[in-house]
This record gives C-alpha cells, sequence and structure tokens, in this order.
C-alpha cells in the first residue's frame, strides 16, 4: 500500500523564549549616584568643589608665592604671567592669597557641618524620640536662640570672646587665647557660628523622627527587645540621614558667606592671615584704581557659593525616594 504525499510540512518544535537575566535592584545610596550624575549642574559643583578642596590641601605647593610674602616694588600690579591674578598694596600675590584663603573658608565650613552633626543631630534625635518635658526643653531652647538675630548674635559673642580672650587671665583663657591666637582668631567665629548653625537642623530632625517613630519597622523593632538607643541610631536615624545630608550641604556655603563677611566687618581671621572676605574688604578701598583686587575674590567666592548650591539641590532630588528610578 502506498502512501500518498499530501504537501503538509512536519511541524517544527516550539522555540524557546529568551532568556532575560533578572534585572539587579539599585539600592537607595547607588540610585542616589546614578540620580546625582545625571544632574549636570550637580556634577558641575561637586567637581569644583573637589577641585577646591585639593587646592585648599596642597596650597602650600601649589600656591606660586607664600600668603605673606611681600614685595614693595611690585605694589598693585595688574595680572601677568608672573602673578596670574595681580597683586595687593603690599606687594602680595593675590593668586596665592586665594589659595591660602581656600583653607580659612573650607576650615570654618568643616567645623560647622561637625557642629551640626554632633550638637544638632543628636537633640533633634532625643528631643523627637522621648517628647514630654525633654522635647520642650531643647525646643524651647531652640525657638529662645532662633528669636535673636543670628547675625547681630555671633557680632555680640565674637566680640565678647575676643576681649575675654586676649586678657588669658587664668590658666583655662590662657589656653583658649593660644588656640585662637594659632587659628587665626577663628576661635570666636567656631564658637559663633556654632551657636546658631545647629539650631534648624535640631528641628529638622525631630520633624523626622516624629514621623517616624509610629511606623510598623519601629514597632516591630520594639517587639523582639531593642533598646532605645538601638532603636534611634539602627533605625531612626538610618531613615533621616537624606535630609541630614541635605540641610549639612546646604549649611556650607551659608557658613563660607558668614565667616566672609564677619573677616570683611574685621571680626574674623586676623591679619596677616589671608580670607576671602579680607581680600573683598582691602580690593573694596582700591576698587576704581585696581579693580582686579576686588573682582577676583569677590567671583570666586560667588561661584563658590553657587556650586555648593548647584550640589544641594542636586543631593536633595537624588535622595528624594519619590523620585526614585525603578
Amino acid at each position: 500500500m502506498t502512501t500518498v504525499d499530501r504537501g503538509f510540512a512536519p511541524l517544527a518544535p516550539p522555540r524557546a523564549a529568551p532568556s532575560v537575566a533578572p534585572r539587579r535592584e539599585r539600592g537607595l545610596w547607588r540610585d542616589a549616584w546614578y540620580r546625582l550624575t545625571r544632574n549636570r549642574a550637580a556634577v558641575v559643583g561637586l567637581v569644583f568643589v573637589v577641585l577646591l578642596l585639593l587646592i585648599a590641601l596642597f596650597a602650600s605647593a601649589l600656591a606660586p608665592y607664600s600668603f605673606d610674602r611681600q614685595d614693595l616694588d611690585s605694589t598693585d600690579l595688574a595680572p601677568s604671567g608672573a602673578h596670574l591674578m595681580g597683586t595687593d598694596g603690599l606687594g602680595r600675590d593675590l593668586l596665592s592669597r586665594m589659595m591660602y584663603g581656600s583653607r580659612i573658608s573650607l576650615a570654618v565650613a568643616l567645623v560647622d557641618v561637625a557642629i551640626v552633626l554632633l550638637v544638632g543631630v543628636p537633640l533633634g534625635l532625643i528631643a523627637g524620640f522621648f517628647g514630654r518635658w525633654i522635647d520642650t526643653l531643647i525646643m524651647r531652647t531652640v525657638d529662645i536662640l532662633l528669636a535673636f538675630p543670628s547675625l547681630l548674635l555671633v557680632i555680640v559673642v565674637i566680640t565678647y570672646l575676643r576681649a575675654v580672650l586676649d586678657q588669658g587671665e587664668g590658666p583655662l583663657l590662657g589656653v583658649l587665647g593660644s588656640l585662637d591666637k594659632a587659628s587665626g582668631g577663628l576661635l570666636g567665629v567656631f564658637v559663633a557660628l556654632g551657636l546658631v548653625s545647629w539650631l534648624t537642623v535640631a528641628r529638622l530632625v525631630r520633624g523626622q523622627v516624629l514621623s517616624l517613630k509610629e511606623k510598623e519597622f519601629v514597632e516591630a523593632a520594639r517587639m523582639v527587645g531593642a533598646t532605645n538607643v538601638r532603636v534611634m541610631t539602627r533605625h531612626l536615624l538610618p531613615n533621616s540621614l537624606a535630609p541630614i545630608i541635605v540641610a549639612a550641604t546646604f549649611g556650607i556655603p551659608l557658613a563660607i558667606a558668614a565667616e566672609a563677611g564677619l573677616s570683611f566687618l574685621g571680626l574674623g581671621v586676623r591679619p596677616p592671615y589671608p580670607s576671602w572676605g579680607i581680600l573683598i574688604a582691602e580690593g573694596l578701598r582700591n576698587m576704581r584704581a585696581f579693580p582686579h583686587e576686588l573682582v577676583f575674590p569677590a567671583v570666586i567666592l560667588a561661584i563658590t557659593l553657587i556650586c555648593f548650591n548647584f550640589l544641594g539641590d542636586g543631593l536633595r532630588d537624588a535622595l528624594d525616594p519619590k523620585l526614585r528610578v525603578d
């Protein structure tokens, strides 16, 4: 018996579905870094900040001259090959003084951030977690300090401390006076800015803790026997880091501007140590005849503040969970 070919082709075996590798999900910090690098303004600000930190750290090696080197035969020179930013009225190289002045500005900013992290964050955490009379005591203290005009309070504190430290009566005041002289007169600036810089961060952290301490993960930690200290340090504080980092980043340009303003008024670093505020004050007196003495420090200060604000804006957007990239 013969078979008849009806023209039907054999069915092809089904194709296997292409294997798709599981997508690796980014964590909070990796996702924040990814979004930060996509923000051009924030990247520019970050690059400038890193460059400024390197200049401040290696100013003694990068600066063409010492910040206090005087050449009375080369006073008030315009920018040239020997002096890229010109010289001041005493023949000192402006570029070198700008480089050394970055140390002063960043030192004040870092001390200000350290005070915020060591004072404002713990007090806000304690006030929000324990509440009751502890919260009332801390927050009323914050309200009293915020009631004073911050600039006036800083000026009064610096003036008083300088008058006391210059006398140096007693062993404690003698040691503090020596520290003040070694820092170029910045001890009073550190204390004065430390009185007002932590207030806003303390209120911010308190608000974060109040919104988090009744969440399910905190209740679960308490159910398994976690102590109050463990709940605060291992659960509440990590979940409040994003606004703390943003607030600290925005606080840096405020501290730099405050130090420059105080130095401009003669209440900041003491000569011969350079500061951007002192350079602006000295350049203002010669603005008509030698404008470069004012333009360069003013422009560098403005660019620094703008770049820190760019970086702060970028961090705020990158750490916002509502904008997280899937």
